[in-house]
Formats: C-alpha cells, structure tokens, sequence
C-alpha cells in the first residue's frame, strides 16, 4: 500500500496564515514609525535662500542696444535745442537794449509835458495889453504854482528850511555867519532856495546862520 503525499493545506477564506503575518510585521512597524515622525516645517533661512536662488536664475533684462543713428538723432536734438535758447536770450538782450534806448530818449518826456501849461499860462500873459499891476501879480503867482507842480511830479523838491532849523552842510550853503538871539549854528535866514531830485541835491539852500559859541 502506497503512503499518501501530503498536500498543501489551502488556507481558509477570511484566517491569516503564519507567512502573511510574518510579513505584513515590518511593513506595519514603518507605516507606524512614519506616521508618529515629527513634519519639519522649512526655516527662514532656507525660504530665503530658494529665493535667492529663484532671482538668480531668473533672466536679467536685455540692455537698450545703443547706436549710432540713435546717438546722432540725441545731438542733433540738442543742437536744435541751443541754438533755440540762443536765440531768445538774443532777442531779449535786443529788447531790453531797445528799451534803454527808448527811455534814455524818453527820459524828459513827462517833465515837458507838466511844462507845457506853464508855457501856455506865460503867453496867456502876454496877449493882455493892459494889465493892472495885481492882475500881473495874480498871474505870476498862478504860473509859479504850475511850475511847481510840473517840478514836484517830477520828484523835484525845494530845499526852504525854516529860521532856527539847525544847519545842515549836505542841504544848505553858509553864505554868512550873524548874530542872532537863537541856538548856535541854525539857520538865521534864506537868501536863495535850493532844489533836490529825489535823494540828491540839485543845488543847496542859500543861508545864514548864527556864530557858535
């Protein structure tokens, strides 16, 4: 009689045999291993440093290709643009001489034209053949006014100064020194009056004055 050979035993649906659990072990073990391994987070060091690496693998933008047409077109430009400012300060200089001229032409213009009343007030005189002496008094008087108008609007002013007013050398002329009952040096009396123009002294007063002491 022939002995029986053994057959493998077919495992039963739904039970592990000794093989699967040996191997199923370690697989388990590194599923667990992982999953309790603590995630590190990326340091600021290394954030920046991809950065970096990112900007210097980036492209560098290409340059203006510079020529010399493009240079040529820039000089001729600002050529155009001097000579352009040459010529207005030119025209202005022009201008400005033109008006020198006008007003070194034109300087008595205004002073003529007060004038002008003056002149007509002295042959209104004339044509009166019989004046009586203070028809003529009252005429002169009139026409000095005039004149004195034309000279003030003119900026010209008289130098009168008053009796007793101190002696002013820069204004007023000593013509004599007299005694009088008042404070030494000051001015006893005018014998001719003196003009400015503005700050300067056309022609100084004509005075006296008392002695010092």
């Amino acid at each position: 009689m022939r002995p029986r050979s053994a057959t493998p035993t077919e495992p039963v649906p739904g039970t592990t045999t000794m093989s699967d659990s040996t191997n199923q072990q370690p697989q388990n073990d590194a599923e667990a291993a992982q999953a309790q391994a603590p995630v590190n987070e990326p340091s600021t060091q290394d954030v920046l440093a991809a950065a970096q690496a990112a900007n210097a693998g980036a492209e560098a933008p290409e340059e203006p290709v510079v020529t010399i047409e493009s240079l040529q077109a820039q000089l001729n430009e600002a050529n155009d643009s001097f000579l352009r400012a040459k010529a207005d300060v030119e025209n202005a200089r022009r201008r400005a001489d033109e008006e020198v001229q006008k007003a070194r032409k034109f300087a008595v213009e205004g002073f003529a034209e007060g004038l002008l009343p003056v002149i007509d007030s002295l042959e209104a005189a004339l044509l009166v053949e019989q004046a009586t002496l203070e028809q003529m008094r009252e005429g002169v008087e009139a026409t000095q006014k005039q004149l004195l108008s034309a000279l003030e609007r003119n900026k010209v002013t008289q130098i009168n100064p008053n009796s007793g007013e101190k002696f002013n050398p820069h204004q007023h002329q000593a013509i004599s020194v007299v005694p009088a009952a008042q404070d030494p040096n000051t001015v006893v009396t005018v014998l001719q009056k003196g003009y400015m123009i503005a700050d300067r002294v056309l022609r100084p007063a004509l005075v006296t004055v008392t002695a010092p002491k």
